[in-house]
């Protein structure tokens, strides 16, 4: 347990460290957060090997606070799910750390960097820990608002600024879903502890058919609590219809980029499924896969036409974390989470190699003055040869992602399609799409993955044939990029995870996750879909090749609709801002017009109303009651100033007023 926290708490130290003790452009920073997430790596392993596959978890936990007679308890909770997302994350945070030393050099924020990296690690660490749905969500929203930084790092750029709001905005959406669903969940059972709600033996798991009981959840409150959850997912893990953030985050810096859709922020919605995946029932589970099955598709029709290196893989991201979605739609929670594993080696490789290359375009650029773009693919080509090392490894990551023979892409993606067939297998034909539309996404993948080795590596450089006068010098780097590169490759094969490099169900994680028995190779699925998908792939790979190398096939026509389809990325974005964002802001602008116009307007005649009474109040206090009373006050002086005029001191003057007085009295009575 202590091996957890510290490696949980390593991070946060770096971040105190270079926060508070070290300047924003410190290289000292880079190395602080370094060896805290190396020491956090080693705890991590420690506490894998003792976790996993042990027979039992760790479950440690105090009590948090006291709301009336509720007592909210906070803890870390270690199974084998918590135990492979705290390796992952850090066996992939690692290399990043090593990589950005080198890749943000020269950056005059080079500390705030690794203040903000720190940040973020110790935000999915503690995240993957988390005892009870309270911290769970606390976390949540740090990995959300450290990711918010990160994007918009470079804050000089306008693009940075509104990428990291977009990502933030529509994080939110999600996490009011979250929000909602815990609460649903604790109105019901009472409990906030993940084990005790979701545990072999907890609460949901012991009522599977909960739903029929007297005093089950309403299917009412059951869907809602499952939608919010949804909503989470598809928010963080960059779902349809909330995906639309993640290519636009592509402004970070690309070791950024690389950490976000490797292993942590886009990870923490499949890692949330697995976590409560006991609360879905038949028919919501049908929906994760539908939603997964076409943002897989979705994402891999886009990624076949863009050009931005960058976004390219980013929509490759988004089409892998549907590949994710609908494995836990189809049951194949194993197979899932073994797909997290794996993509996240070979995608951080892809992201990594797509940094140097970057950084090398961008080096010319700036050398020669040239007018290009350095992360478009259009001004790259014969890179192979420039960049050796980088073309080696980029091409181990691409035939990953493709899913080839002996790559960990084929062990986890074939297991998921396989498990997707025999899903539908037992169902109406119309359940048949889900597979289908991801078989056919799988090939898609081919396309597109080869379409970047092709353009990026091989033919003539772009530059040198416009202008032969430059001369260029790239460069693989040092051994803070190969280092992590090399390693990167290496978890990209087979035996990283399976001694067989052909069956999946051999695969350590499988088992570590899943019932063994329910792995049997029981009909020709196991056959049939992975030599299909790999001749299918082969032809395409070759296909492209044919278009971007050899140029025997035109490339694909630019003036269909299917083109522009795929290259305005569906027009979703466009539909979000002419419509919802308009919308939105048209609201907005109604809101404060009536804002200004009637609750202010009706304010300022109060306030008017106010002033007016008050000024009357003034006049008539002025006027008539300090009138009255001066009034009195004067006639008080005057009567006094004439009686003191019988107060002289002469006995004759008295004498004649008595008479006086007398006399009067005498008058009166005669006359009366």
């Amino acid at each position: 347990m202590c091996c957890t926290l510290v490696a949980v708490l390593a991070p946060l130290a770096a971040f105190l460290i270079n926060a508070l003790l070290l300047q924003r452009g410190s290289r000292v920073a880079g190395w602080v957060s370094t060896l805290a997430i190396l020491i956090s790596c080693v705890c991590a392993v420690t506490v894998f090997a003792r976790v996993w596959n042990a027979g039992s978890y760790y479950h440690a936990q105090y009590q948090w606070f006291t709301i009336g007679e509720t007592k909210v308890v906070a803890g870390i909770l270690l199974n084998n799910l918590s135990a492979l997302l705290l390796l992952l994350v850090t066996v992939i945070a690692l290399p990043v750390h090593i990589y950005g030393t080198a890749y943000m050099k020269g950056d005059p924020n080079f500390g705030r960097y690794f203040t903000y990296l720190s940040f973020f690690c110790f935000s999915m660490l503690a995240l993957v820990v988390a005892d009870n749905m309270v911290l769970l969500y606390a976390f949540w929203e740090l990995v959300g608002f450290s990711s918010y930084l990160l994007i918009g790092f470079w804050n000089t750029r306008d693009k940075a600024v509104q990428a990291n709001k977009k990502a933030f905005i529509m994080n939110r959406i999600g996490d009011i879903g979250l929000l909602a669903g815990i609460m649903i969940l604790y109105a019901h059972f009472h409990t906030f502890d993940i084990d005790v709600l979701f545990g072999s033996n907890g609460l949901v798991v012991k009522d599977t058919y909960w739903m029929n009981q007297d005093t089950a959840m309403s299917p009412f409150w059951q869907w809602i609590a499952c939608g919010g959850i949804i909503l989470a997912v598809a928010a963080k893990s960059a779902q349809f219809p909330l995906h639309t953030w993640l290519p636009d985050a592509m402004e970070g810096p690309t070791s950024v980029s690389a950490l976000i859709h490797a292993a942590t922020m886009v990870a923490a919605g499949v890692f949330l499924l697995g976590r409560v995946y006991p609360f879905f029932n038949g028919a919501q589970l049908d929906l994760l896969a539908i939603i997964g099955c076409f943002t897989a598709f979705m994402a891999a029709t886009i990624a076949l036409t863009q050009n931005d290196l960058k976004r390219i893989l980013a929509y490759s991201t988004i089409s892998q974390l549907g590949f994710m979605v609908m494995a836990m739609g189809v049951g194949a929670y194993a197979s899932s989470l073994f797909h997290l594993v794996t993509h996240a080696f070979f995608k951080c490789l892809l992201f990594l190699s797509a940094g140097i290359i970057i950084h090398e375009m961008q080096h010319l650029k700036e050398e020669h003055n040239l007018d290009i773009d350095p992360q478009n693919i259009l001004y790259m080509g014969g890179l192979r040869k420039k960049l050796p090392f980088t073309f080696v490894v980029c091409s181990i990551a691409a035939l990953a992602l493709i899913g080839a023979p002996l790559t960990t892409g084929y062990l986890s993606k074939d297991g998921i399609l396989i498990q997707a067939f025999e899903w539908a297998g037992g169902k109406s034909w119309i359940y048949s799409i889900v597979p289908v539309m991801a078989l056919v996404s799988g090939v898609m993948t081919a396309f597109y993955v080869g379409r970047i080795i092709f353009r990026v590596f091989f033919g003539h450089f772009e530059q040198e044939r416009v202008n032969p006068a430059i001369k260029t010098h790239f460069t693989d780097g040092g051994w803070a990029y190969k280092l992590p590169l090399g390693f990167l490759a290496i978890c990209c094969l087979f035996p990283v995870f399976s001694i067989n490099p052909f069956f999946y169900e051999n695969a350590w994680v499988l088992k570590g996750l899943a019932v063994v028995d329910q792995l049997s190779r029981i009909n020709p699925y196991h056959t049939i879909i992975p030599v299909g998908v790999t001749l299918a792939s082969v032809f395409v790979v070759y296909w492209a090749y044919s278009i971007y190398v050899s140029q025997k096939r035109a490339a694909l026509p630019q003036h269909t609709f299917l083109f522009k389809l795929s290259y305005n990325q569906w027009y979703i974005d466009r539909f979000y801002n002419a419509i919802i964002v308009k919308a939105v802001m048209s609201l907005g602008s109604a809101l404060f017009w009536i804002d200004k116009n009637v609750i202010d307007g009706f304010i300022h005649l109060i306030e008017r109303a106010t002033r007016s009474l008050g000024s009357l109040a003034k006049w008539l206090d002025k006027y008539i009651v300090d009138g009255f009373l001066h009034s009195v006050a004067a006639l008080v002086v005057a009567i006094a100033n004439f009686v003191r005029g019988f107060q002289n001191g002469r006995v004759q003057y008295y004498l004649f007023s008595m008479l006086a007085v007398i006399l009067a009295l005498f008058i009166y009575k005669i006359l009366i």
